[in-house]
């Protein structure tokens, strides 16, 4: 099935919006976050969530956007930076603007990565993000 795992040109993606991108990436990322926390814990449902919830907010995927930045290459650098410079109409309350947009341009970066069938390249990114 095509649209379960997307392997669209490079092209076809840049063409995209960047919001559209993070929309796609923010599912991603939350879907890795969730995955690792089900193959690292027994807990408790709500413990799981809550975990979650702290590693997929604004303010983690600031901090992971932070830690990613020397390892990305030129394109998805450029990826990230238009993600990141995009306007949005809303901020989380719980967020300052600047990790919102950060936030966003991580997202954008792995919808990107995604899209394209990247699949490797997010899973390194991943655990550099994930690693203490």
């Amino acid at each position: 099935m095509e649209t379960l795992y997307p392997q669209l040109s490079q092209r076809e993606v840049n063409q995209m919006n960047m919001l559209a991108l993070a929309h796609v990436g923010d599912a991603v990322y939350e879907l890795l976050v969730r995955s690792m926390l089900c193959n690292a814990k027994n807990a408790p449902v709500m413990q799981l969530h809550r975990l979650t919830v702290k590693k997929v907010c604004a303010e983690a995927q600031a901090a992971a956007a932070e830690k990613l930045l020397p390892r990305l290459t030129e394109e998805e650098l450029a990826v990230y930076k238009r993600g990141r410079n995009t306007k949005v109409n809303s901020a989380p309350h719980h967020a300052g603007i600047a990790q919102y947009h950060a936030a966003t341009g991580l997202e954008a970066l792995f919808g990107w990565l995604y899209l394209q069938g990247k699949t490797a390249r997010i899973g390194e990114l991943f655990t550099a993000v994930m690693e203490e």
